[in-house]
Order: structure tokens, then C-alpha cells, then sequence
């Protein structure tokens, strides 16, 4: 049996073992994904074990996407731009790197909007995940792209960072312009970890009002959020985060097996797996 995984600390939350074993399931391939919680201590045995003979990779999560990249033989442009790995694809003895998020969160949002990108986009947050919809963004070649973020320097920042030659450029905003960029934003994204739990916004309800009648607003948190539900209460189109958590993990399937992921099975499966827990 083939054999692919989780690697982070903690994972027992993680949805991806009923979504790639519903994968295998569909298209009759003998393979099994597992959760490996995974230490810091014990991170570069855990990798060097992907070596092994009918080991197909893993997935890698925090506190590990970042760290794993030394590890690696080799990473992809995309990892390396966005600065972290949650895919490891192990091939001929070799183990190499990608990040299937910007994939994902584009898929998702072209899900949304009939597979075109809107020309400008707000992205609220410079975290970790901020940084894979940045890139997808500028894969996407969206032409106005503005970050904001509470503390202005992590925003000046990522947008410094992130914007290199040939790739559209990304321009931090300060917080008190937030509703006046709103007002041209086609699409919204939460890359914060505001609404996880309880119904906290990110920004005032007022910034919902301000954006264009066009507007795609999208939360990766994997729930129907305080700001999605005001969005939807606009007549704004809406997504939460579990399309681009199957997408990222449908990308990731076709990297292990060479075969083309069956995202409707995968989506159920997600589904009900979500629904069962909460």
C-alpha cells in the first residue's frame, strides 16, 4: 500500500485524511493518508522517512512549511516566493517541495466567479496565509492589488518583499484608507485569523457597505463567518475557506499520483466530515 500524510504539530483537527482517502477510494488507487504529528525535534527524521520505498509525499503544516525547505532537494518558484512548502512530492528518491495554496485560493475564487479574476483586489492580514493570496493574485495578474493590516510596517513589508520584476506590484495601504480602497476593491479577502471563532470582524461593517456592487468577498476560515453573512445580506457574492482546502489538497493529490484529483468526491467528503464535527 502507498502511503502519504500530514506532518505538523498539532493535527488531529486536520480534514485532509477523509478527503484524500475519499480521493483514493474514488479512483481505486491502494494508498492510505495518514496524520503524523510531528515535533520540531523530530522534523528531520520525519522528512528523511519520506525516502522510503511506496511513499507517494505529504502535506506539511505549521509550525513546519517554513522550516521543512532546507530539509528538501529542491523547491518550486512558488514555494519559493511564497516562503513556505505544504506539499512534498517524493520522486526517484528525491523529495521536492511546493505550495499548492495560491493554486487553491485561485481555483476557489475562480469557482466564484465563472474563472475570471477581478482587476483589483484587498487583502486584509500580512500572515502566513496572506502570502499565498498575494502570489496567486499576482500569478493571476490582477492589476490593483492592496494590502492593509493593523500594524503598517508587516504590511509595508510583505508587499516589499513580494513584489519583484515582471510581477504585479502590491501596494501597502494604511489602515485608516481601508474604506476608501474598499470602494474599488472587485474582491475582499480575510487572510486574517479574525472569525475564526465567534463573530468578530476583521474591519468595520462599513467597509462591506463601501465595496462595488460587483464585489467577491471571501473568508479563509472554513465557516460561514459574521463578515460573510453581512456580505451575502448586501447581495455581495461570498466564499469561505474549505473550496481552496480542497482545491490546495486536489493539486497536492495530482502532484503524489500523476491522475487528475475527483474533486466531487473529495468535496463531499470534506463536507460531511466538517458537518459531523461541528
Amino acid at each position: 500500500m502507498l502511503m502519504s500524510g500530514l506532518i505538523g504539530d498539532p493535527v488531529a483537527h486536520s480534514l485532509s485524511p477523509s478527503m484524500h482517502n475519499a480521493a483514493f477510494q474514488a479512483l481505486g488507487i491502494d494508498a492510505r493518508y495518514e496524520l503524523w504529528h510531528t515535533v520540531t525535534a523530530d522534523l528531520l527524521l520525519r522528512i528523511a522517512s519520506l525516502r522510503a520505498e511506496g511513499i507517494l509525499g505529504a502535506n506539511v503544516t505549521v509550525p513546519h512549511k517554513g522550516t521543512v525547505i532546507p530539509l528538501l532537494d529542491d523547491v518550486s518558484e512558488t514555494a519559493r516566493r511564497i516562503g513556505s512548502v505544504n506539499t512534498v512530492i517524493a520522486r526517484d528518491g528525491r523529495l521536492l517541495g511546493d505550495n499548492t495554496d495560491a493554486y487553491g485560493f485561485g481555483r476557489a475564487l475562480g469557482d466564484v466567479t465563472g474563472g475570471t479574476m477581478p482587476r483589483s483586489a484587498l487583502v486584509v492580514g500580512a500572515g502566513g496565509a496572506s502570502r499565498a493570496v498575494l502570489t496567486s493574485l499576482q500569478e493571476a495578474g490582477v492589476a490593483d492589488i492592496w494590502l492593509v493590516n493593523r500594524t503598517p510596517e508587516r504590511a509595508e513589508a510583505l508587499a516589499a518583499e513580494l513584489t519583484e520584476p515582471g510581477c504585479p506590484a502590491i501596494v501597502a495601504e494604511p489602515w485608516s484608507r481601508l474604506e476608501e480602497v474598499a470602494s474599488s476593491a472587485r474582491l475582499v479577502v480575510n487572510a486574517t485569523s479574525i472569525g475564526w471563532h465567534g463573530d468578530d470582524l476583521p474591519f468595520g461593517a462599513g467597509i462591506i457597505d463601501a465595496l462595488p456592487r460587483d464585489a467577491v468577498v471571501m473568508d479563509l476560515t472554513y465557516r460561514l463567518t459574521a463578515m460573510l453573512r453581512l456580505a451575502s445580506g448586501r447581495g455581495l457574492r461570498t466564499v469561505d475557506g474549505l473550496p481552496m482546502l480542497i482545491h490546495q489538497g486536489g493539486r497536492a493529490f495530482e502532484l503524489w499520483t500523476g491522475q487528475n484529483a475527483p474533486i466531487e468526491a473529495m468535496t463531499q467528503a470534506v463536507r460531511e466530515a466538517y458537518a459531523a464535527r461541528a
